[in-house]
């Protein structure tokens, strides 16, 4: 039974995108295209997808049902402000009526502020998320967007969010709105077979961390009330529904992901992850998400010199996914003692029962779940010391989580400068 009074929240929302799921839903695009009366897109996704076909598929899928396109695919691996603002130069210069986006995380979050910046244009750092940019709300609807995924983890097609770096400040942050919603998220596990393993490692990574932080978030009712709807924002806290999002997406990539990892063309393997991905962004997209994620910001946006292997770049990258996971075994262990139930429950669906449910064996467990799937997956650094970090860098690194309050502020401990550093302390090497 949830309690509460005047002074605390009892609403949550749930306003997931519409999806289309499947083996050939891709096959579809055009026919849903032309259902949404579009008769000119821009197609936006990456060089790598364009040389390997994949794009072109979808782009005969649509001129099949009389859709004209234009293709932008100068796309970055992480998306930053600078990539975003030249998508988007680029793009208001043309006349189109929606955008189909064809890609990953990165394709799909420029895709919708592309839409944005398009649309209601401003310099983009007055739609940054707060305090890092002035967190102005959407004035209003954006054009059509249908997005179609090729990898199972950022769950872009499924969320209200769009990711970037600030290469100014070498940040990690987010804008955030309903309004950024794809109209449509076409989702056809066949396009993520081209997934090389250490692809495949990082996004089923952040899906695992998307539904594990949704499921211990502070929950909605724990939360003041909202002086009006409007203030709302698209990350609630936990909720009923969102808790069985979330369980059931960390029970498909524990069993599924090694599998997916170690053979790509496991059909029953890419379709669970592609199906806990979905589950997990539809918790996390209105659950929100903590410290892991608020602590990959910073680790992402730092980076010296990681070269992840099967990543096609010529820069010093730590992939999303992979920055969410290196603090996530210590997190998970240090939040046992406020929500012992809920992480004993991650510990369990991923493979390891807590000795006991007292929170310090919990909080064990957890830790030893998280490691030991990590393990598994071969490419994956083993701590922060192997993506370049040392025991000097952890003051910069707390600074750059503590700039992510949209983030921490959904943590169920109270988050400060000392946890910070013990999370980031016992992250360097496991």
């Amino acid at each position: 039974m949830v309690f509460y009074t005047y002074v605390n929240e009892g609403v949550f929302t749930l306003a997931s995108v519409t999806l289309k799921f499947g083996i050939g839903a891709s096959n579809e695009v055009g026919f849903e295209a032309s259902k949404l009366g579009l008769r000119r897109v821009l197609l936006i996704t990456d060089r790598n997808l364009m040389e390997m076909g994949v794009a072109k598929k979808v782009i005969d899928n649509l001129e099949g049902e009389g859709v004209e396109v234009e293709v932008y695919d100068d796309i970055e691996v992480e998306p930053t402000d600078v990539s975003m603002v030249k998508a988007a130069e680029w793009a208001r210069g043309r006349v189109f009526d929606g955008i189909v986006a064809v890609g990953g995380g990165s394709v799909i979050d420029h895709a919708k502020v592309v839409n944005l910046l398009t649309m209601y244009p401003a310099n983009i750092m007055e739609y940054v998320n707060r305090p890092i940019g002035l967190g102005k709300p959407v004035p209003g609807p954006l054009k059509p967007l249908i997005a179609v995924p090729t990898t199972a983890g950022s769950g872009s097609e499924n969320t209200g969010v769009a990711v970037l770096d600030i290469k100014g400040e070498r940040v990690k942050t987010g804008i955030s709105h309903h309004y950024l919603k794809p109209t449509l998220g076409i989702v056809d596990p066949l396009l993520t077979v081209t997934m090389p393993p250490t692809v495949t490692a990082s996004t089923g990574l952040d899906v695992l961390t998307h539904a594990a932080e949704a499921y211990t978030t502070k929950p909605y009712y724990a939360r003041p009330r909202y002086q009006s709807p409007a203030e709302r924002p698209v990350y609630q806290g936990a909720n009923p529904i969102t808790d069985v999002f979330s369980e059931k997406a960390i029970e498909l990539v524990g069993k599924y992901l090694r599998r997916a990892y170690y053979n790509g063309y496991d059909m029953e393997a890419r379709y669970y992850m592609m199906l806990a991905c979905e589950l997990a962004s539809a918790s996390f997209g209105h659950a929100g998400v903590h410290i892991p994620h608020a602590n990959a910001y910073p680790i992402a946006g730092m980076v010296k010199d990681y070269i992840p292997p099967d990543y096609k770049v010529d820069h010093a990258l730590v992939p999303h996914g992979i920055s969410v996971a290196l603090t996530a075994p210590a997190t998970f262990k240090k939040i046992a003692s406020v929500v012992p139930e809920r992480v004993a429950k991650i510990a369990e669906l991923l493979g390891v029962t807590p000795e006991s449910k007292h929170p310090r064996k919990v909080g064990e467990a957890a830790y030893e779940a998280f490691v030991s799937l990590m393990e598994d997956l071969k490419t994956m650094p083993r701590g922060l010391k192997d993506v370049g970090y040392r025991e000097s860098d952890i003051p910069a690194l707390v600074e750059g989580s503590l700039k992510q309050q949209r983030l921490l502020v959904h943590s169920p401990v109270p988050v400060t400068r000392k946890l910070l550093e013990e999370i980031f302390l016992e992250s360097m090497v496991f």
